[in-house]
């Protein structure tokens, strides 16, 4: 498990941007990403949260606000980057409204279905169209985080569903439209423990959690941070307008109600 902070690393020259990283799997990708030597500029909403981690994760992150649903915001966070680092190699869609539940249908407020569309979905649209000529000059990658909720669902879950469906669409509509120059993929976590270290070891997760997933654990940001790395690198260079889903089997699984 990742630990905040330590992760000094040489600089391989490469440039990230990932979304969401003030925690949870994107400041997993982040951390993992500078371990492998990459410049990793850290994007969120969270300002104070975000220039905290950006500071222990050391030398090779650096942090900027967005509110990726924002075109403005975004188009200016993008400019900083290039002013900071000239370049940049990878993009990392990560940022979202993570609380897959609403009200019942009757009762959804079109203000917060806009909302969550506008940053699981609209946001990464919106990081794609003004960093893709940066990314085209280095032959670089998209990565989209998704989720095995785009084929499953529980009640009271649309708007979540509906937004990272249609981030499975844009991945492969992507991927067609900017190839060969830039590749672009998806990861779609299922149960991930995306909580802080130290309240993992508070309130572990029971054996019923683990025991229920085919592999017998829940997910770690780790096992997301992995994938993403290995897509972002020129291992995965034939590779492109992909899903891959890290749920530790559970998508496989029959389950039936006694």
């Amino acid at each position: 498990m990742l630990e905040w902070g330590e992760h000094g690393a040489s600089n391989n020259g490469r440039v990230a941007l990932v979304t969401g990283a003030a925690r949870g799997i994107g400041l997993g990708i982040a951390a993992w990403l500078i371990t492998e030597g990459w410049q990793v500029v850290l994007a969120d909403v969270e300002r104070e949260r975000g220039s905290k981690v950006a500071r222990a994760l050391g030398s090779n992150a650096w942090f900027v606000a967005m509110d990726v649903s924002n075109e403005d915001q975004v188009s200016v966070g993008v400019a900083e980057v290039l002013g900071q680092f000239g370049r940049l190699d990878a993009l990392v869609c990560n940022a979202a409204i993570a609380d897959p539940h609403t009200s019942p249908l009757e009762l959804l407020d079109l203000k917060h279905w806009d909302r969550v569309l506008g940053v699981n979905l609209t946001g990464a649209m919106l990081l794609a169209k003004h960093c893709v000529p940066y990314l085209r000059s280095h032959q670089g990658a998209i990565v989209n985080i998704a989720s095995t909720r785009a084929h499953q669902s529980e009640v009271n879950t649309e708007a979540y569903a509906a937004s990272k469906g249609g981030l499975l669409a844009l991945t492969h509509a992507l991927a067609v439209s900017l190839g060969p120059e830039v590749r672009v993929n998806c990861v779609s976590p299922g149960w991930i423990d995306t909580r802080d270290p130290s309240q993992q070891r508070r309130e572990p997760l029971s054996e019923l959690d683990h025991a229920q997933h085919p592999v017998g654990r829940v997910g770690t940001v780790e096992d997301v941070a992995a994938q993403v790395a290995w897509l972002l690198s020129d291992a995965a260079g034939f590779v492109t307008g992909q899903e891959f889903v890290i749920d530790g089997g559970m998508s496989r699984k029959m389950i039936y109600q006694d």
